[in-house]
């Protein structure tokens, strides 16, 4: 007897194949609005925007790397490229992130990548019960608890935001 695919993004069959307990967080995506997409989703939610966190992807020394980073601030790529044992780092390009992730920019999840990636979360998100990232789409993020997150990603943890 087969088994029948769970529904939905590559992130969220990805969180039920692992038995992650997790809520989709839907909102009216604008795509008029001024706000950036995590500013977006928070004001949305009605969530402390300290707990949404936005996927960035940058090019440490030639080799794509996720980094994971709180919608309130930026990511600091010296920080990253440290992070992950490298010297420079730049973000990397619209559609080499959409090519290596399946994703479209602005619904670019951590999780359930095309390809297989290093992946940074900032340190702040275990301040945290649950964080809310994309969940592959735009107009919608996944909450779940930070420690989760980190264990599916294959993550490691440093401080790569700033304010």
């Amino acid at each position: 007897m087969s088994r029948k695919a769970p529904a939905g993004t590559p992130a969220l069959r990805a969180l039920q194949s692992a038995g992650v307990a997790h809520t989709v967080r839907e909102y009216e995506h604008d795509p008029r609005s001024q706000l950036s997409f995590g500013m977006e989703a928070a004001h949305a939610l009605g969530v402390e925007p300290a707990r949404v966190f936005k996927t960035l992807l940058a090019e440490v020394d030639g080799a794509l790397v996720v980094a994971v980073v709180p919608v309130t601030g930026e990511l600091d790529l010296k920080a990253l490229a440290a992070a992950v044992g490298g010297k420079r780092a730049a973000m990397a390009e619209r559609d080499a992130a959409e090519r290596a992730t399946g994703y479209v920019v602005g619904g670019i999840s951590p999780l359930g990548q095309r390809k297989r990636l290093a992946v940074v979360v900032d340190v702040t998100a275990l301040d945290h019960a649950t964080v809310l990232v994309s969940a592959g789409r735009r107009g919608a993020d996944v909450e779940l608890a930070p420690s989760d997150l980190v264990a599916l990603t294959g993550a490691t943890t440093a401080r790569i935001g700033r304010s």
